[in-house]
């Protein structure tokens, strides 16, 4: 039993460094009505990588829910948790997920996630002229700065790098709030949403307001209470960045008039919305970059108007994430020609 009990922690530990080097962000433990499968998750893509009898993936799922301190003999409610560990000298964080299935059985969802790294982020993205421009919004001293997108489009690491750029080089101090925390940063101050505990985005909010920050980094608005705060912190001298669902960047001015944000308070906190997704040309061999659409300046200033008239407004079709994916298609075109 106890020679058992090894080869499933092996097994384990092999299953996570096999996910590490693939350069997979997410493995996943899916049952089947005959065993389990495997998968990896790489650039928005599901990838068979191999198959499990029940017996060997039910005690390896109960391990990696052992490491995330969840309740092992809980197999009918989702639970998450995360556990850190060292892969090759670099330290990762990795969330766990589980959820019952129709088979009676868990499937399981691993998110890997690098620690104490951000990329400058003018390496994150095709046009730097982009991540100047991030660069400068963030400059300003008080003010709301949203980044929106799909789930896995890079939001929350060009969070960090322009997070990290305002503590390291603007030498701000600068508080996050997030659910959980994604990416542990030693040089930024970061509390964990825990609503059992009694920190709520909004009670983390009201709380961190306390402390003194130049910059607050929330995870996610998510609803109106949050939205509130948000616009109070940025009206009291703070600049807030943050993420929130919406299709682009005029339709987060939407989004958040939803959430109880009025005119009068768009016009007078927001600085900017970063609308990203990640990209790979087909001129290209490397890894995916970030495609930003930037709303700000006169522009901003156009949507909202437009939307206090009951108008429509159309960022500069160059400006939008379609112009800008044509515009690297071209220019990638045309290089590979006079190769």
């Amino acid at each position: 039993m106890q020679n058992f009990e090894i080869v499933v922690e092996q097994k384990c530990e092999q299953l996570l460094l096999k996910a590490y080097h693939f350069g997979a962000t997410d493995l996943l433990l899916v049952p089947s009505n005959i065993n389990y499968r495997i998968y990896f998750r790489k650039y928005d893509k599901l990838l068979h990588a191999g198959e499990l009898p029940n017996d060997l993936a039910e005690r390896m799922i109960s391990y990696y829910k052992f490491l995330a301190q969840l309740d092992i003999s809980e197999r009918r409610k989702p639970q998450s948790g995360s556990f850190q560990k060292a892969m090759e000298q670099q330290s990762y964080a990795f969330r766990v997920s589980t959820l019952p299935s129709v088979f009676l059985k868990e499937s399981l969802i691993i998110r890997l996630l690098l620690q104490n790294h951000s990329f400058p982020l003018t390496s994150l993205c095709f046009f730097k002229s982009s991540a100047y421009k991030l660069m400068e919004l963030v400059q300003n001293r008080q003010g709301l700065l949203f980044f929106t997108g799909a789930t896995g489009s890079g939001k929350s690491t060009s969070l960090y790098s322009l997070i990290h750029y305002c503590s390291t080089e603007l030498n701000r101090h600068v508080i996050s709030l997030e659910d959980p925390v994604e990416n542990n940063q030693a040089n930024l101050l970061q509390i964990q949403v825990n609503e059992r505990a009694g920190v709520t985005y909004a009670t983390g909010l009201k709380a961190i307001l306390r402390h003194s920050p130049d910059v607050i980094m929330i995870g996610e608005i998510r609803d109106k209470e949050t939205a509130k705060i948000a616009i109070e912190a940025s009206l009291t001298g703070h600049l807030v960045v943050s993420t929130i669902h919406s299709k682009d960047s005029i339709s987060c001015l939407y989004r958040l008039m939803d959430l109880g944000v009025s005119i009068d308070e768009l016009q007078q906190t927001i600085i900017g919305i970063v609308a990203q997704v990640l990209f790979h040309s087909s001129a290209l061999q490397d890894d995916r970059r970030a495609l930003y659409e930037i709303l700000s300046d006169i522009h901003l200033n156009q949507a909202i108007t437009a939307i206090l008239n009951k108008g429509n407004f159309q960022l500069p079709y160059e400006l939008t994430i379609k112009g800008q994916k044509e515009l690297v298609e071209s220019h990638y075109a045309v290089t590979n020609i006079h190769r």
